[in-house]
């Protein structure tokens, strides 16, 4: 992996520009260095990157994936996750803890939104489980990015979601003042709204949410 490393470090490092590294990283609150690469240039360079190295017919890696999370730049972390998401019918219960240091670990709401609604998700509806044994402690824990994950990991599951579950953790974090948090319930809804409106609707009149919450779920009810 040492050579898959290197070789993406030098299709990545080739296309550096310092003058887009700057307004990327101001974006992202300065958490994060970049090299300055856009997504559709990023998608490029990986497709080139699996082509040469034949990575996604291997299995799935949790070593590569630490590998890449651990480097400086921001741009490793998103190759990670598209890494991942092409592996997603590989990914199983056995994943849930590398999924949770990921989530923990150089946390923003643009690797842990992607990590909830895509990975987490995958893995908890092929494997139950891991909602009594990993998700219940995220909901009612201390936090931030874990709850954040426990309330949105159902966002794509549509007519699958489990809404008394979902209405649970809801109402743990209702009342939080945490801006991400309060985020993460108004989307949340408002996908479900366009499942089952009439239940969101009455979930929303029948609890005390924030404002913001309150307002991104009612955004598709009459």
């Amino acid at each position: 992996m040492d050579d898959h490393l290197s070789l993406l470090k030098f299709h990545f490092e080739s296309e550096r520009d310092p003058v887009l590294a700057e307004p990327m990283a101001n974006y992202m609150k300065n958490l994060f260095p970049f090299l300055g690469i856009k997504k559709p240039e990023r998608t490029k360079l990986l497709r080139v990157f699996y082509g040469q190295t034949g990575i996604l017919k291997e299995p799935f890696d949790p070593e590569w994936v630490r590998n890449l999370w651990e480097q400086e730049e921001r741009e490793y972390q998103y190759a990670a996750l598209d890494y991942i998401e092409r592996h997603l019918k590989k990914l199983d219960r056995s994943h849930i803890s590398l999924l949770e240091w990921l989530i923990t670990t150089k946390s923003w709401w643009d690797s842990v939104d992607t990590l909830a609604t895509k990975s987490v998700g995958a893995v908890a509806q092929k494997s139950p489980e891991v909602i009594e044994e990993y998700l219940e402690g995220w909901a009612y824990g201390d936090h931030l990015w874990l709850r954040r994950t426990a309330i949105l990991f159902q966002l794509k599951y549509k007519g699958e979601t489990n809404e008394s579950l979902l209405y649970r953790y809801i109402e743990q974090n209702a009342d939080s003042k945490e801006f991400f948090i309060q985020k993460a319930i108004g989307w949340v809804l408002r996908e479900y709204a366009k499942t089952n409106p009439d239940s969101v609707k009455q979930f929303i009149q029948s609890h005390t949410l924030a404002p913001l919450s309150v307002r991104e779920g009612s955004k598709y009810l009459k």
